[in-house]
């Protein structure tokens, strides 16, 4: 059974609908199922969404897709600034049918500012439906991959993944791990777009990243996750960290 919920104010998408709101950290959102899709996107923080038993992250680069129907709760351990948007469902036939990671275009950003920056949140007048619209064409066309870090059994990737993740501050460069599997870093870096959808360099960062939140939320510090992960000094891993979430890890922690 779909259940509708309140939607955005209380209404419906019609076609769609859009809301900026701002969670304090520890905030929940309990399970529910719609009859519309949903996108989120977090300007600032990380988002976390469990759909359907999986657990999915997206730093603010990218956005969190879930279509009609999907079983979803979510919990933010830090603040974030999230952007929801209601799409309806006669709209989502063509849009990905399952729920994924979406790498978000300029364009889509910039049109969901522009509705926030005017506090539209349903789109009433013949142009603003026209922007609406703008978005859906957005999420059709983004490049989507299922997960924020994926992980793969693939025999030439999967140890290399495996022992990154035991020793994430590994500094070894892909033309190194290729050397220690016995093949070449272009034939690496080719079956790393084919299997992941991303870059060697790009997996791994984002690896680090997951490390850090967790070694924050340990209470480590900046200067000991920094070492860790494998970064010659504090600032470069700061800028790494505000870089793919939009705050210092100190911001970050003082709103936790």
């Amino acid at each position: 059974m779909l259940y509708a919920h309140e939607g955005i104010d209380g209404e419906p998408p019609r076609p769609v609908s859009f809301r900026t709101v701002r969670y304090k950290g520890g905030t929940g959102f309990p399970l529910k199922r719609q009859v519309w899709g949903e996108l989120n996107y977090a300007l600032q923080g990380i988002a976390q969404i469990s759909i359907e038993g999986v657990r999915f992250l997206s730093p603010p680069q990218y956005a969190i897709w879930i279509p009609p129907g999907f079983e979803h709760d979510a919990s933010n351990p830090q603040d974030v600034l999230y952007v929801t948007t209601h799409v309806a469902a006669e709209l989502c036939a063509d849009l990905p049918q399952q729920p994924c990671t979406l790498d978000l275009s300029a364009l889509l950003k910039a049109v969901l500012a522009d509705f926030d920056r005017r506090g539209i949140r349903h789109p009433r007048t013949p142009e603003d439906l026209r922007l609406a619209m703008v978005i859906v064409d957005q999420v059709r066309a983004a490049p989507y991959f299922a997960q924020y870090l994926p992980i793969t059994a693939d025999l030439l990737l999967g140890p290399i993944l495996s022992q990154l993740q035991q020793q994430p501050g590994d500094k070894r460069s892909a033309a190194e791990w290729a050397s220690r599997v016995g093949t070449t870093e272009r034939t690496l870096s080719r079956r790393c777009q084919e299997v992941l959808g991303m870059s060697f360099n790009d997996w791994r960062q984002r690896l680090r990243l997951l490390t850090a939140l967790a070694l924050l939320d340990e209470g480590e510090s900046v200067h000991q996750v920094a070492e860790r992960l494998g970064y010659s000094n504090p600032s470069a891993f700061i800028a790494m960290f505000r870089r793919l979430t939009g705050v210092s890890p100190s911001q970050m922690r003082k709103r936790a």
